[in-house]
């Protein structure tokens, strides 16, 4: 089981928003609205979408990432470096 499950619901209802400020962002550039205003938008998006990113991580380090650490070894040492990749990604992003 993954470690969002507890969370789906709220990450779901976190994307519809983003989904819905995307929409307005287009819908901005549709009605030719100033530059720095649909930026600003764009940026809010970015937010938010960054928002649901880190708490898909958080939830992946306190249920996968930990739950790997108990067993140890090599299992471990491949969600650690699995989570550290995801994070080097974000970081760049």
């Amino acid at each position: 089981m993954h470690g969002y499950v507890g969370n789906k619901d709220a990450l779901l209802a976190r994307l519809r928003r983003v989904e819905g400020q995307v929409r307005g962002v287009a819908r901005m550039i549709e009605e030719d609205t100033y530059c720095i205003d649909v930026l600003t938008q764009v940026s809010a998006t970015t937010r938010a979408l960054e928002a649901v990113a880190l708490a898909l991580l958080d939830d992946h380090l306190m249920h996968c990432v930990a739950e790997a650490t108990e067993h140890g070894g090599t299992v471990a040492e491949d969600k650690l470096r699995e989570a550290s990749a995801a994070i080097a990604r974000l970081v760049r992003s």
